[in-house]
């Protein structure tokens, strides 16, 4: 037993030192050396392609294009216009303009109503009428600006009907016979026809436009006029 144990040692060491001499690579499946160049380079995909560098060269990255700034962007626009004359004005824009380009912004403006009294033949007669208004200390004004309402006075003035309506009612109570409700100015729109956002090309669109439906045509909006 002890002669079958020596034999079993020397071929294990027979064997041990012809694997590290690379004599069993092909039968074990694994080197004794490791992978090693040259022979790892030449298991390599397209090894012709790799180059090996020495250790002072470093790789530059190309340097990066910058991107063209973007061309600014400006708001113009027209008006105002009247609720009559917008109509026109917008038919040229939808000639002369791409879709969508502009909007129109309209603005309600209320209309004025005042308690009255009046029309006065004269002047005499208003200051009569106005000594009885100081007697029951009911304020007044004296219409100006309004040739139609001249002479007269004005108790009140109002942006909404009803509110008018109801100081008349209180007046009343203080001894006023004579006032009325008189609408004043009457409700309006206005409108602006803008473009928010317009580059070069379209700014040079919007101020080569002239007609007499344009007013003035194209400015900068006031809000950035000072940019």
């Amino acid at each position: 037993m002890l002669r079958g144990l020596v034999m079993g040692l020397l071929l294990a060491n027979v064997a041990f030192y012809a694997w590290t001499q690379g004599w069993l690579d092909g039968v074990v499946g694994m080197r004794a050396k490791g992978d090693r160049e040259p022979e790892r380079l030449a298991q390599q995909v397209r090894p012709e392609s790799i180059q090996i560098l020495p250790p002072s060269t470093t790789l530059t990255p190309a340097p990066a294009t910058p991107a063209a700034p973007a061309a600014p962007l400006a708001c113009w626009e027209a008006g105002p216009f009247g609720a009559g004359e917008v109509a026109p004005a917008e038919a040229i824009l939808q000639s002369a303009l791409p879709g969508g380009s502009w909007v129109n912004l309209k603005t309600d403006k209320p209309g004025t109503w005042i308690v009255y009294i009046g029309k006065f033949p004269d002047r005499d007669s208003m200051l009569k009428k106005v000594e009885e208004l100081k007697r029951l200390k009911v304020p007044f004004d004296e219409l100006r600006n309004a040739p139609k309402l001249e002479p007269g006075v004005s108790l009140g003035r109002f942006d909404d009907l009803r509110g008018a309506e109801a100081a008349l009612a209180q007046i009343a109570q203080r001894g006023v016979r004579s006032a009325k409700v008189v609408e004043l100015t009457p409700p309006s729109s206005t409108h602006m026809l803008r473009v928010e956002r317009a580059d070069p090309a379209l700014a040079a669109q919007i101020t080569a436009l002239r007609s007499d439906a344009l007013g003035r045509g194209f400015v900068r909006c006031a809000r950035t006029a000072s940019n």
